[in-house]
């Protein structure tokens, strides 16, 4: 799978809104480090890192990237 840009124009906002409502859970990373999107307001989401599910920060789509859906066997 390639790594693709999440944020930065209006087709990546609608994007990571699919990525909040899918069933599936898919791999996103914030600057390499693995996270779990929550919510997505405008030009920014609020996200936690899956290893510290307590550190909730909003932060700029810009810095998201997806790399594809988890498959659990």
């Amino acid at each position: 799978l390639t790594k693709e840009k999440i944020g930065g124009e209006s087709r990546d906002i609608e994007r990571a809104e699919q990525i909040v409502n899918s069933d599936v859970f898919v791999n996103v990373h914030y600057h390499g480090i693995p996270v779990y999107i929550q919510e997505v307001n405008q030009n920014t989401a609020k996200i936690f890192p899956l290893d510290a599910i307590n550190q909730v920060q909003e932060v700029d789509l810009e810095g998201l990237s997806e790399t594809g859906p988890i498959i659990l066997h």
